[in-house]
């Protein structure tokens, strides 16, 4: 180990020599040209690899000058940008499309007389759940008429101005609609919980026939809401011995936090009796 160590030591100082003493005949004569020009020449493919990338950077400029190639790529980069932000909307219309398409087709169930209305902003009062629609005394909506969405009843007008109303909805806790299990016919009232999406149904008695995945639709009792429009659908009902009546739960068929149009709708009934 200590020889070999002695030996590397006495072969570095060796060459540290060799060269010095190269350097130094170099220096005072010309004896090593020849040996010079050979090594010149051997390192030739070195410089060529090193200079490589710059020779291809250069050759690429020479036939897109002025940097041609780069700005067309920023342009691309950039419709690019603007296609996807128009799809986004092209996304958004055909979404916009499917709600009125359905809107229309819960329009032609009915023999009742419609008109579409938009939600322009929803109720201040955290304590109660009402929006806005812009419809009003000139189109002839009045106080108590029902609101409808594709999968069900919204609510009703509880204040109306020239251009424009207020629909309580069927989740605040002063609204309740007579309604009928759509199975049986079982007359029953859905009644808001103040909460989002969630309506109860009270004073059914312990052995009255409904189910869970019931759906409960208007009854058309009290002469309010016609007949035959979802309402809710049972997803809870809590039996206690101690308590004559069920405890039910219930989810609003329509998605009330998502809609954003509606239809004010005229019972045909009525509109024949006035006329």
């Amino acid at each position: 180990m200590i020889f070999g160590q002695l030996s590397n030591t006495y072969r570095f100082l060796f060459l540290v020599l060799l060269s010095l003493g190269l350097m130094i005949i170099d220096q005072r004569s010309d004896n090593l040209r020849p040996l010079r020009s050979i090594a010149s020449v051997l390192t030739i493919p070195f410089h060529a690899l090193v200079r490589l990338p710059e020779n291809a950077l250069t050759t690429v400029r020479s036939y897109y000058p002025d940097d041609s190639v780069y700005h067309e790529l920023e342009e691309l980069r950039e419709k690019q940008l603007q296609l996807e932000s128009h799809l986004q909307r092209y996304d958004a219309l055909v979404a916009e499309n499917g709600r009125l398409s359905r809107l229309l087709a819960a329009a032609r169930r009915s023999d009742d007389q419609v008109i579409l209305a938009s939600i322009v902003n929803a109720g201040l009062d955290p304590f109660s759940h009402r929006i806005i629609i812009n419809r009003g005394a000139e189109a002839g909506v009045f106080v108590g008429q029902p609101v409808i969405a594709p999968d069900g009843v919204i609510g009703q007008v509880s204040e109306v101005d020239m251009n424009q109303s207020v629909v309580t909805l069927v989740t605040d806790r002063s609204h309740g609609i007579p309604v009928q299990v759509q199975r049986n016919g079982l007359r029953t009232i859905v009644q808001g919980q103040g909460e989002s999406d969630q309506v109860g149904v009270p004073y059914l008695p312990r052995l009255a026939d409904i189910r869970k995945g019931d759906i409960l639709v208007t009854s058309g009792m009290g002469g309010r809401f016609p007949a035959g429009y979802k309402v809710a659908e049972v997803v809870e009902i809590i039996t206690d011995a101690n308590e004559a009546f069920l405890s039910i739960n219930a989810v609003t068929t329509a998605r009330i936090d998502f809609v954003k149009q509606v239809l004010l709708v005229w019972d045909s009934d009525r509109l024949a009796v006035t006329e």
